[in-house]
Formats: structure tokens, sequence, C-alpha cells
């Protein structure tokens, strides 16, 4: 019975998705003279929900010019637009705001698939000691982090005092490759006094207060096993590299969207990848605080449940992760 409740479901589900919703859709644009493309730019807001909207219109169009406008060159872009608009039987004269707005949306769409691309090629790339590149931002790498104090040797055991595993950290990139060094230099570079602070605190961990009300909740051996131990820390670097693996699910999964599509007015780069690398770093650093986990084997766990929380803010579609690194003002009503 339940199977066949199941199937009925199924049916009417694809019934109402490939009948009932196409005719829904041509008597709204007889009344209002106005087709779904429009509709969406003209009553929504600049950002995610616009361009999710318009992002989902063009995919699931029977057109198949419409479903691969989402996929076309950035330089293709303006060509398929006046398509659209001919496709359509839009009057470009009458309707002049249509096209920037649809430009700015298929700008976002496109800029998206091609960060994937982007990222994952430096996910691929493995660390090289041949490179001399790589050497170069390795090393520099500790300089942002560590100004003063040199490094002895590049095999050394001072490795370990950014957060590294061993005395070569290139045997820890293999998971990310060049992606995860490329957002720790970032985040040593361009938010210096942040990184800096945070690997300190990584190194020597305080405990923050605790309420009334958890104290109660502590079991007493829990309580006991508090009082004596100390504060749990963690290795920066290989932190980082494992928030870039966050990262870079969010990206992939398509849950990045809503913030980039709120940040970006144009299309989403490296550059605002690795300043939502920074973001993710700052929040997690005093998620971890906030947790308070008994040993280092809670990473998992603790890890897991900020991801959950950053899933849930991105269901959001105002959400902006990173404001301060936003390029939201320039994000004009078009």
């Amino acid at each position: 019975m339940k199977h066949f409740l199941r199937m009925l479901i199924q049916v009417c589900l694809y019934f109402y998705c490939k009948c009932l919703w196409r005719c829904l859709k041509f008597v709204v644009r007889k009344l209002t003279g106005r087709c779904e493309l429009q509709r969406i730019c003209y009553n929504t807001k600049p950002g995610a929900g616009r361009t999710m909207k318009i992002e989902t219109s063009l995919r699931s169009s029977k057109n198949k010019l419409l479903q691969n406008s989402v996929s076309v060159h950035p330089d293709a872009i303006e060509k398929t637009i006046d398509t659209i608009m001919e496709l359509k039987k839009i009057n470009p004269d009458v309707n002049p705001q249509l096209a920037v707005s649809l430009q700015a949306c298929l700008l976002q769409i496109v800029g998206y698939r091609n960060l994937i691309a982007e990222v994952e090629k430096l996910r691929r790339e493995p660390y090289d000691s041949e490179d001399l590149q790589h050497e170069e931002m390795l090393l520099k790498l500790w300089k942002c982090l560590k100004p003063d104090s040199p490094l002895e040797a590049r095999i050394s055991k001072q490795w370990c005092e950014i957060g590294f595993q061993g005395d070569d950290p290139k045997t820890d990139f293999r998971g990310m490759g060049l992606l995860g060094l490329y957002n720790l230099l970032y985040f040593a570079e361009h938010d210096a006094a942040a990184a800096q602070q945070i690997l300190s605190d990584s190194l020597q961990p305080k405990y923050r207060e605790v309420t009334k009300e958890e104290l109660s909740k502590f079991s007493k051996a829990e309580w006991e096993k508090k009082k004596f131990d100390k504060a749990i820390g963690y290795s920066f670097a290989i932190v980082g590299i494992n928030i870039t693996d966050l990262a870079y699910n969010l990206l992939v999964s398509g849950a990045l969207k809503t913030h980039f599509y709120n940040v970006a007015p144009e299309a989403p780069t490296l550059s605002h990848f690795q300043q939502t690398f920074c973001y993710l770093m700052h929040e997690f650093h005093k998620f971890w605080i906030e947790e308070d986990p008994l040993d280092i084997m809670e990473f998992n766990r603790v890890r897991e449940k900020f991801h959950k929380r950053i899933i849930k803010q991105l269901q959001n579609p105002d959400t902006a992760l990173c404001p301060h690194f936003a390029a939201s003002e320039n994000l004009i009503n078009l």
C-alpha cells in the first residue's frame, strides 16, 4: 500500500511538473503579458533570490537553447541574451532593463560554473617540491605566520609550529593539492593579524567561560576531567586544509551559490572563494572554542556540527557569509 501511494505521488508530481505547471505559466503569461524571466527580474530584488530563480527557469525550460544558456562562454553572454529576447518575443526598446538584469544573472551563473572548474584544477594539482613557485609559496606562508622566527631549514620540525604534521609540509597537501596552500597563504597574507592570532590561540588554547546552566549538565566524571585537563588546541595548517575541503564541498554542491550570488555583482572569482575560506577559518575557530571539546578526537564531530550550521545559514537566500569582504555595495538594483 505504501509503495502504491509513493508511486501515485510521483506520478502526480510528474504530471504537475510536465503538464500543469507549463499550462499555469502559459495562463500567467497571457494574463500579465510577461514571460517567466520578465516576472522574475521585475518582481525579485537583485542577488541570490533573483539569480537562482533565473537559473532554475532556464534549466527547466523545454527549449534546448535556454537550457544551454547557463553554460555558455562568458564572451557569448551578450549574444545569448539577444537570442533569448528574440525567442521570447521581448522588445529590448520597451524592456531595456531586462537585458541588463539577465546579463548580470548569467554572468553569476556561468562564473560559478567556471569557478568550480578553476578550484577543481588547483585541488587536483599536487604539491611539487621541485617546482620553484610551489616552494616560494610555502616559504612565504612561514614568513607571514612567523615573521619573527626565521626557518632554519626547508626540512625542519619547525613546520609543526604552524600546524603541519611532520618536517616536510608537502605530504600534508595530498588531500587538497595546491588549493590548500593557496588558501592558507591567502589567509596569512590578506588577514595577517587574525591568522597569526588564530595560530597563537591554536597553540595556547584558552577555556571559554562555562555558564551555570552548562555546568549543571556535566556529569561528575566530565567535570573532573574538565577541571584537570587543559583546553584543547588544534593543528592550524591541518585544520586550514580541512576547512579548505569543507569550502570545496560547499562550492561543488551548489550551497555557496546563495553567498556568491549575493556578494559578487558579476562572476564570482577565486578571490571570492578564498575570502570565504578566511571567513570559515574565523568562524570555525570561534566555534571550536564554544564547543570546548574534551580532546582532539572530537574534531570530526565539531567539524560536522559546524558544517551543518553553515549549510543552515546558506539556506537563507539573503545570506552573505562575509559581508566585510563582499562587493555587495556594488550590487546595484539592475
